[in-house]
């Protein structure tokens, strides 16, 4: 029972994680030292990024559809042009990025940096640019800070949210911008995982335990979405904010004290 107590945890953070503004790597870092999983486990972290794609694509359904049926439309593309520079930060810097990963060392600096970027975006004046107004530059400037948001525990969802803010794009678009172009990211990554496994099989008995941990990713990862859409359209990210400040400055401490 301890194993499925463990992947159930696991999934849920994973879910809530990946689009509250509070980084889903660095969570998953966290407890996976807590129970001893390095970095979740390989097989088991590409399964519960395809729970929070399902996510995604259930909650945008209707724009997911969309894309399906007209490939070459303007959300499509802008969805490409934004996934571009992700691939090559990510492509590029992976050793680097895998290396911070494992050892989970900065971890609690770049949860810092991610409360600063958060609160500092909710405290600019916001915009009113509607999503029929993005262009391939705000695609292109979003998506590579989504690149860089693959450090650990710099958030993908706050900081692509950020962006769009700062591009002027009204909280409702922006934050139905930065999940849409979480589906290519998290399908890429999840495809390069899975390309990993196939290439270097891992012996694991515990396929039922990581399916009912990938469920709850899904089921809470959709739970996630729709909190937050409600919480950047009326009311404010600033809790998230003071959240990752205290876990960054108390793993800092943590590291300090030679406890880490």
């Amino acid at each position: 029972m301890l194993i499925y107590l463990e992947h159930i945890i696991m999934g849920i953070v994973q879910g809530l994680t990946e689009f509250l503004p509070i980084s889903s790597t660095g969570h998953l870092v966290l407890f996976g030292k807590l129970f001893g999983l390095r970095e979740a486990g390989l097989l088991f972290d590409t399964m519960l990024h395809f729970g929070t794609l399902l996510a995604v694509v259930i909650f945008y359904w209707q724009e997911v559809v969309s894309i399906l049926a007209n490939p070459f439309g303007r959300l499509a593309r802008l969805l490409v042009v934004g996934t571009i520079p992700t691939a090559v930060i990510g492509l590029a810097f992976e050793d680097f990025f895998d290396a911070i990963s494992r050892t989970g060392q900065t971890i609690g600096l770049e949860f810092l940096a991610t409360g600063v970027i958060i609160w500092a975006v909710e405290s600019m004046r916001q915009g009113d640019r509607k999503f029929a107004d993005i262009g391939y530059k705000d695609a292109l400037i979003i998506g590579t800070l989504q690149g860089v948001a693959i450090l650990p525990a710099i958030s993908r969802s706050g900081l692509t949210i950020a962006g769009s803010l700062l591009r002027g794009i009204a909280r409702p678009d922006a934050a139905r911008f930065s999940f849409l172009l979480s589906l290519p990211a998290i399908l890429g990554a999840s495809v390069l995982q899975a390309k990993k496994v196939i290439e270097h099989p891992i012996e694991d008995t515990f396929l039922i335990p990581m399916l009912v941990g990938t469920a709850f990713a899904a089921c809470f990862g959709y739970l996630a979405i729709r909190w937050m859409v409600r919480v950047i359209s009326t009311g404010s990210m600033k809790g998230f904010a003071v959240y990752v400040w205290i876990l960054g400055a108390l793993i800092v401490v943590l590291q300090l004290l030679g406890l880490w």
